[in-house]
């Protein structure tokens, strides 16, 4: 019997053409194709790269039909590169469903290490990187986007979304009202000329964007629920009891804990800073 060949998970550049790897730059010279999600756009990578593999296209919108094709080709013993427009195939787009097929066939299957958006902007965010969530892109209708981020609410992780310059002021501004105006970051651009990172709150990132048109694919980098040691209130200890309140209940607090810990804090008794909280 023939042995099956192997799929092979080929990252290419976010950006910079440079950030391309030997190792991927030959497995794309010695598969027999390469499966691209565009193949317009992978056509200047192989050119770039004096790269003569044929290309053959699978996207969301052919793969019930072209899927299976590929598998019998593994099946006969060709080895194949996925590539996605940019970065890991089979992150936000349909080359995991591909590897499901390639392993029920019982195919090989490897990912080689390369470029991703996540991952870059996860470390430059500055933000915890112990433990974190990919979201990818929020789903696109309003019902079902609001049941996601309303379930992310109580998440204790670093969470990663994927968004579009035309779409991010308005994610932000859906964040902040479910989640709480909590530490974030954006990047944009990630690994071009015109590489940014705006780091701030929710709002201020929002603030920022409204400010500038936002230009390029975002990353948005956004903390985790805080737990109730990791919180604190504002530098400005100025403000009322009542406000700090709202602070810490805004990002993420449940309001008797807020007020348990301004009492605490402030040397107050919460029957005090609860007459505060009602009378504001």
């Amino acid at each position: 019997m023939t042995k099956p060949g192997t799929l092979y998970l080929c990252p290419t550049p976010i950006g910079n053409l440079e950030d391309m790897t030997f190792r991927s730059i030959r497995m794309l010279k010695e598969a027999a194709v390469i499966a691209a999600e565009d193949t317009r756009h992978t056509r200047k990578l192989l050119s770039y790269f004096d790269i003569h593999t044929p290309l053959i296209s699978y996207h969301e919108h052919n793969k019930a039909e072209r899927g299976p094709e590929l598998i019998a080709r593994l099946l006969a013993g060709e080895d194949i590169a996925l590539v996605s427009d940019a970065g890991m195939p089979g992150i936000s787009d349909p080359g995991s469903d591909l590897v499901r097929l390639a392993i029920e066939a019982d195919a090989g299957v490897t990912a080689l290490p390369g470029p991703n958006a996540a991952l870059a902007a996860l470390v430059c965010s500055g933000l915890d990187t112990t433990a974190f969530t990919f979201i990818g892109f929020l789903p696109k209708t309003k019902k079902k986007r609001r049941e996601l981020i309303a379930a992310l609410a109580a998440q204790p992780y670093t969470l990663v979304f994927y968004e579009s310059p035309h779409r991010i002021t308005s994610t932000l501004a859906e964040l902040g009202a479910a989640l709480g105006d909590r530490p974030a970051a954006a990047g944009r651009e990630i690994s071009k000329i015109y590489e940014e990172f705006v780091r701030g709150t929710l709002s201020s990132v929002k603030t920022y964007f409204e400010d500038k048109q936002p230009r390029g694919e975002f990353t948005l980098v956004v903390a985790g629920t805080p737990g109730e040691d990791d919180i604190t209130e504002p530098a400005v200890f100025e403000s009322s009891p009542a406000e700090a309140v709202s602070v810490l209940v805004a990002s993420g607090m449940d309001k008797k804990q807020a007020i348990k810990k301004v009492a605490q804090d402030r040397n107050l008794s919460k029957r005090d800073v609860y007459q505060s909280v009602i009378g504001s």
